[in-house]
């Protein structure tokens, strides 16, 4: 008979194509786990992966059964989680997904209130670019995540709970002083630093200036707004940013500037993304509703 335990040890090699890695994931010995995966085929009656000294692949038969594993898998999860359900809300274990241009501007802001009212509750962070978050998400490897839509999220459930805006960053030496705010068509555009691509954050900022690109400088390519932050301060260029991430940014005494994106709002909306068949829906509920609570404590722009 097929057992959990084996499911485990291919969707791991699967995930990692390497009996090595997939074993130190699985916290086992390499030899236990490749006598698992041997086993799980004899039983089976397929090869799952072809592997050599140097490779590892899944096979045609292999996909098909990682594929239906995975399905397992996450059933088997949500039926562990529904012997919580008994419980009270947030007082188990969740995992969360938060992108980098998310993670360390809103999670100062809410999670010491959640630890207030909830000191019992557990919650593991995973930060990663939200095409990753999605996968996970839809594999089972995490339970809910936080992104900045638009993003494609087919299969899953999207519940928003923030909409914000972008300012526009510069030296206050180079800020033009008669302007509150500022549109896409005042702003110099060879000068309009943004994060490299494959971060939404980009694709956001641009859409929101109705812009199909910039030309960026090809010897700078950041992941990082307080990055791009130190490039402003050095009068390097400009930037956007998202106003939750202005008072981290940009201090009192900072010499930066940062003025409103006069372009039709919300430049970027913030949402959980879950599974419809999510057991513990009732913790992504009180997640929610105090995120919004404390965001709006905060809505404080520069």
């Amino acid at each position: 008979m097929i057992s959990l335990k084996q499911i485990r040890y291919a969707l791991a090699v699967g995930q990692t194509l390497h009996f090595k890695k997939a074993a130190e994931m699985c916290s086992v010995s390499q030899s236990a786990l490749s006598t698992a995966i041997s086993e799980l085929e004899k039983q089976l009656g397929v090869a799952i992966f072809e592997r050599n000294n140097k490779q590892v692949l899944v096979t045609k038969e292999g996909e098909l059964f990682l594929q239906k594993a995975q399905n397992i898998k996450r059933e088997m999860d949500d039926l562990v989680q529904l012997s919580q359900l008994s419980k009270s809300v947030l007082s188990t274990e969740l995992s969360l997904g938060v992108i980098p241009t998310i993670g360390p501007y809103l999670l100062p802001k809410v999670l010491p209130k959640v630890r207030e009212l909830y000191p019992d509750f557990r919650l593991q962070i995973v930060e990663d670019q939200s095409h990753v978050l999605v996968d996970m998400v839809r594999r089972g490897e995490i339970d809910v995540a936080v992104l900045a839509l638009p993003y494609p999220t087919e299969g899953l459930l999207t519940l928003e709970f923030w909409q914000e805006d972008f300012y526009w960053v510069s030296h206050k030496d180079e800020c033009p002083t008669q302007l509150d705010e500022i549109t896409s068509s005042q702003m110099e555009l060879d000068k309009l630093m943004l994060l490299k691509d494959g971060h939404c954050l980009k694709d956001h900022a641009l859409e929101a200036c109705q812009l199909q690109s910039v030309k960026q400088r090809s010897d700078f390519q950041s992941a990082s707004l307080h990055t791009l932050i130190q490039m402003v301060a050095g009068k390097l260029g400009t930037t956007l940013v998202p106003q939750m991430a202005l008072d981290q940014l940009i201090t009192p005494q900072s010499e930066l500037r940062a003025l409103h994106l006069n372009e039709p709002s919300p430049h970027r909306r913030l949402a959980f993304i879950v599974r419809p068949n999510f057991v513990k829906m009732q913790d992504v509920s009180e997640l929610i509703k105090i995120f919004k609570s404390q965001l709006k404590t905060a809505d404080s722009p520069i």
